[in-house]
């Protein structure tokens, strides 16, 4: 049976034109999706997500309180997994846009092609088609068209297979945003599952800095000591952190931005960073084939 895809979207309410253009390109694709659901997070969803005329069974979920782009998607996941029927979502950023109709359907062919795929990336481009060297997911290359196997996603724009998360377990909540698909993608292959990095799959999303945010610095350093925490063998926790320790130092040109960063480095080390599962020896070296090993 071929696999039955979903789509899930989580707005914070304050995009409803983008929104609106996002799910205007899903209704255009040439697979209609089984379901698709749409999560106001901490926010009362706009009519756009009632109004529009689009395919499969449409669920409008609203949450009382803002619970970061994961605990948003495990909100649309949870609510997929009551209806039983879906086998692969695909989840969106609320401000991206598909720009080919056979988006979904190409989804759909590569999950039916490989058992054991559990993450598919898409291809983040601009407006003028250009892709950030931070959207392209390997060490040392720049090319954006280059596909294949790799270590890790890009969260705007991607695939989940269901099995694969009931296995590995959805996305870790507690960190609000920042290394989220880090923290996944490790669980994944760590499980036996391959990440496909498929640029054919185009979403075509804002230039953006993750910097805009104003608790950029101190989430994503709080998150990174969370990650290794949770995920890698003990020898590895501290040469992983010395690591972007020095990379920290060489990037950041602000010193409130620095303060900011060793600020959530003391709360990720103080803090729980949930329960901890160190990946396998044999992962490492997975990682490491693959161009990533899990020190960089």
């Amino acid at each position: 049976m071929e696999p039955r895809i979903a789509v899930a979207v989580v707005t914070m309410g304050n995009r409803p034109a983008e929104v609106d253009a996002l799910l205007e390109s899903v209704a255009k694709q040439d697979l209609a999706p089984v379901r698709i659901v749409i999560v106001g997070n901490g926010c009362p969803l706009p009519e756009f997500a009632r109004r529009l005329s689009l395919p499969g069974e449409v669920t409008a979920i609203e949450v009382a309180e803002n619970l970061g782009c994961p605990g948003g998607r495990n909100v649309a996941l949870a609510r997929l997994r009551e209806h039983g029927d879906v086998d692969v979502v695909v989840e969106l950023d609320d401000d991206g846009l598909l720009v080919d109709p056979d988006v979904l359907r190409r989804v759909r062919d590569l999950y039916a092609a490989d058992p054991r795929l559990g993450i598919v990336g898409f291809r983040i481009a601009d407006e003028l088609g250009e892709t950030q060297r931070r959207h392209v997911p390997r060490v040392g290359s720049a090319d954006p068209m280059r596909g294949g196997h790799v270590t890790g996603f890009l969260g705007g724009g991607h695939a989940l297979r269901m099995t694969m998360l009931d296995e590995t377990g959805d996305w870790p909540a507690e960190f609000f945003f920042a290394h989220e698909e880090t923290d996944l993608a490790w669980r994944a292959i760590d499980a036996g599952w391959h990440i496909l990095y498929a640029p054919e799959l185009l979403l075509q999303h804002p230039r953006t800095s993750p910097a805009r945010h104003a608790i950029y610095h101190r989430v994503t350093a709080r998150n990174r000591v969370w990650l290794v925490r949770r995920n890698l063998p003990l020898p590895l926790v501290p040469v992983h952190l010395g690591v972007w320790i020095l990379v920290t130092l060489l990037r950041t040109r602000s010193l409130g931005g620095l303060r900011a960063w060793f600020g959530g480095f003391a709360e990720g080390v103080r803090e729980p960073a949930g329960a901890r599962r160190p990946m396998r020896w044999r992962t490492v070296w997975r990682l490491t084939r693959l161009g990533r090993p899990p020190v960089i």
